[in-house]
């Protein structure tokens, strides 16, 4: 009986660090997954899922709109740049400028 009772009082704290890896694996698993990450096989290599055509469609699709995106930033910076130069401009020249352009138009 006395050993009974001597493993009834150990197995609670062996249980508690396997339990507690076990729900460590599990989020980190999830984490993972969850974040985009490669899973790891037993001795550490990520394993990276199959590519299947959507995958590569989607990716494709994803930079083309990030090309398009880039290249809507550059004319705002461009315009940008011009609003930047208008406000630091001296108001006199921007005038005269304002005033040829409208001559222009008006010819």
């Amino acid at each position: 009986m006395d050993k009974v009772a001597i493993i009834a009082a150990i197995a609670p704290a062996l249980g508690l660090p396997f339990l507690a890896i076990t729900i460590g694996w599990v989020l980190t698993t999830w984490l993972r997954i969850r974040n985009g990450y490669p899973l790891e096989s037993s001795w550490g290599k990520p394993i990276y899922p199959r590519t299947d055509q959507e995958s590569v469609e989607r990716i494709k699709l994803l930079s083309q709109e990030n090309a398009q995106l880039r290249a809507e930033l550059g004319s705002i910076k461009d315009r940008l740049g011009n609003v930047e130069r208008i406000v630091t401009d001296d108001a006199h020249r921007l005038t005269h400028e304002i005033e040829a352009l409208r001559d222009k138009r008006a010819n």
